[in-house]
Parts: C-alpha cells; sequence; structure tokens
C-alpha cells in the first residue's frame, strides 16, 4: 500500500530547511546547510541547540562568535577541521555573551552550560587562541584537537563554575596548551600535551583536579599555577620540559602533588617558589636534571614524602654485576645523560622530608642554601650505584 503525505507537511520541512525542532523545542543546526559556520552558529535560537559540522576543511578570517548557551558544538572527529587564517591574534573560535564581548559579564547573565566536541581546530603563528571561552560557565571541552596557534590551545577566561576538558590534544601552540584563568572547581583529565611553550596554566583560581594527562617535550614548563587553592595534581605523565615539570607560585597553598612521573626534565622536576601547605608525595624523579624538587625563600610548611629519585640504572644481570646506565655519551643538550638530582632547600622554613629514596644522583640528595629553619630530614634512603 503507498502512504499518501500531506502537502503542508512537506511544505513545512522545506521551510524549516536545516533546523530540526527538537522535543524539548531546542534545535539541531546542520552547517553543511548555510554559506557560513558563523550563519549556522547564529541560527542557534537563544534557548540553545546543537550545531553539527559535518566533515570538510573550514577556512576562518574570523573568529566563529558562539552566543548562546545550552548550546553543543559538534564535529565529525578529526575530519572536521577549522582552520584559522587570522594574521590579528584573533581565536579560531571565541565563546562569548554577545552583549558583552569584550567586558566583565555580571554573574547573572553569563552563558551556561557550552559543549564543544569532536572536531580539529589549527592555527598559525600569528593568530590567536584555538577556542577562547569568556565567561561561561559549566563549560565542557571534549575530544578536541587544537593546534599551531599563536596563543593558547584553550583559553578559558573567568570561566567560574566547573570547567571541564577532557580527552583532548593540545600540540605546537606558541603559548600554552591550556590557560585557564580565574575558574573554580576545574577538570583536567586524560588530554595529551605536547611541544607547546607550556603546557598548562592555571592562574587566579581554585580547585584544580589534573589527573591522568600526557605532557611531553614542551619548550619552557609543563604546568604552572599561580594564587591557586585547595588544588590536586596526580597521575600525570610529564617528560622532557626544557623547564620545570610543575611550578607552584604567587600564594599558592593547600596543594597536592602526587604520584606523577616526572621524567628527563632538563631544568628541574618542581619548583616551589611561593606555595604554603603543600604535599609533595608518591612521584617518581627520573633522570630530572639540577633540581627534583626545590623549596625556596617563600614557601614553608611542606612535606615531601615517600618520593623516588633516581638515574637509569636498571639492576644487575643474570652473574650479578651491575647493567649499564643510558649511554653516557655527552649531547648538546646534556652534559650527563644520566645526573639525576634531589632535594634544594633555599632560605625556606617549615619542611618535613621524610620517607624518600635517593638512587644514583650526581649530587646531594638534600642541599640547603641560606637560612633554612624548623626542617625535619627522617627516614630516607640513599643508594650509591656501582656500574661498569
Amino acid at each position: 500500500m503507498i502512504r499518501r503525505t500531506c502537502f503542508l507537511t512537506i511544505l513545512l520541512s522545506c521551510w524549516l530547511g536545516a533546523i530540526e525542532q527538537t522535543r524539548g523545542g531546542d534545535a539541531i543546526i546542520d552547517a553543511a546547510a548555510f554559506a557560513t559556520l558563523q550563519q549556522a552558529a547564529d541560527a542557534i535560537p537563544q534557548s540553545g541547540g546543537v550545531l553539527k559540522i559535518p566533515p570538510g576543511t573550514y577556512e576562518l578570517s574570523e573568529p566563529l562568535h558562539i552566543k548562546t548557551g545550552d548550546t553543543r558544538i559538534e564535529g565529525s572527529g578529526t575530519a572536521t577541521h577549522l582552520v584559522n587564517k587570522n594574521e590579528e591574534g584573533k581565536p579560531a573560535i571565541l565563546i562569548e555573551h554577545p552583549d558583552w564581548v569584550g567586558k566583565k559579564v555580571p554573574s547573572a547573565d553569563r552563558l551556561w552550560r557550552v559543549n564543544l566536541a569532536n572536531f580539529r581546530v589549527t592555527g598559525n603563528e600569528h593568530s590567536g587562541a584555538g577556542i577562547e571561552a569568556r565567561y561561561i560557565e559549566e563549560i565542557l571541552v571534549q575530544g578536541v584537537s587544537s593546534s599551531y596557534h599563536g596563543g593558547d590551545g584553550l583559553r578559558l577566561h573567568f570561566c567560574y563554575e566547573d570547567p571541564r576538558v577532557s580527552d583532548c590534544l593540545f600540540t605546537y601552540n606558541k603559548r600554552c596548551g591550556v590557560s585557564i584563568e580565574g575558574c573554580h572547581d576545574i577538570i583536567v583529565s586524560a588530554n595529551q600535551f605536547e611541544e607547546n611553550q607550556d603546557g598548562l596554566h592555571c592562574i587566579d583560581s581554585f580547585n584544580l583536579t589534573m589527573s591522568g594527562n600526557n605532557l611531553d617535550d614542551h619548550l619552557g614548563d609543563g604546568v604552572v599555577i599561580e594564587n591557586t587553592y585547595g588544588s590536586v595534581v596526580a597521575s600525570n605523565m610529564i617528560e622532557e620540559c626544557q623547564g620545570w615539570a610543575i611550578v607552584l607560585d604567587r600564594d599558592c597553598y593547600g596543594i597536592t602533588l602526587s604520584a606523577n612521573v616526572i621524567a628527563h626534565e632538563f631544568t628541574g622536576g618542581i619548583d616551589l617558589r611561593d606555595a604554603h601547605g603543600c604535599a609533595i608525595s608518591a612521584n617518581t624523579f627520573t633522570i630530572v636534571k639540577q633540581v627534583g624538587v626545590a623549596v625556596r625563600k617563600e614557601s614553608g610548611s611542606i612535606t615531601i614524602s615517600a618520593n623516588n629519585f633516581s638515574d637509569t640504572w636498571v639492576g644487575n644481570d643474570e652473574n650479578g654485576k651491575p647493567l649499564r646506565k643510558r649511554d653516557p655519551v655527552p649531547s648538546k643538550t646534556e652534559p650527563n645523560p644520566n645526573e639525576a638530582a634531589g632535594i634544594l632547600l633555599e632560605d625556606c622554613t617549615a619542611v618535613v622530608i621524610s620517607g624518600n629514596l635517593f638512587s644514583g644522583l650526581a649530587g646531594e640528595a638534600v642541599r640547603q642554601e641560606g637560612d633554612c629553619t624548623k626542617v625535619l630530614v627522617h627516614g630516607n634512603g640513599l643508594q650509591e650505584l656501582e656500574t661498569n
């Protein structure tokens, strides 16, 4: 039997075009039906919706401005590729209330619940951030690849309530992979960062949870946290930063750095420049150059416990003779490829160093400079290694 289709239904469908009304009244927008991505984004109603961007390369000369809350921007994986052609320092994607561009937004007027997922965005050395979000509450960035920008891969500016970044890739950005400023209850998990200037900045914020990320080959530092309270950086792999793996500065307090593998850093492992009431525990520092952990003059009330500081020694062979370490031949970047460093205390106060193992270090396990007071060093192990 052939079913008849109502002419009115056909007419209505054509009139709606690329906007599919959902049961809740929001919209699903197909970007392919519009001349530009901005036109497609502008079609999202104020109540929110989903902008679906199909596979393809989309060149942007001005930022793609997302102006609505309760909105999801969804690509088709890395086959959806947004390319920022702007060379005036502008971002590829700007998420900001349309009435508050460049201004400070009252809390009552901020956009809520914007989600970006499953696409790739790239820029150039003169472009701005890949994605810049300003005063967006409960933002979620997931499964996004952001690379080659003149600015940050992702910049969150006073996205105060519950920002979340997960399963993303941030690579080859001239500034940070992720830059966080003025945020609260932050999740950064299961992302990969490679060869940005710095991996992540968290500035003037509260309650960062950073776990399960992989950071490699940064030209500066891995993780920089400033003026931030009550946070945890745990179970991350941080390798081969030209600077420090982790830096705490400007009145940080109540932060735990634990169970990270900090490997082959060229300047040092953890630098406590201005940190208080912090715990450094159960981390592995392997062939970390110059300094494993530094506690500076402005820091205090620090515990450093159950960490392992080691070089590349891998044990004895079947005959009980020591195995060779890593190739000892010097290079331009490493006069001593096996160099492993311990702890530096610099004019600091109230530090406990307990239960750590220092194995095959090039210098002292714990070195003090200046007037260090109220320091307890107790129950640590020291292993001097014999090599072929």
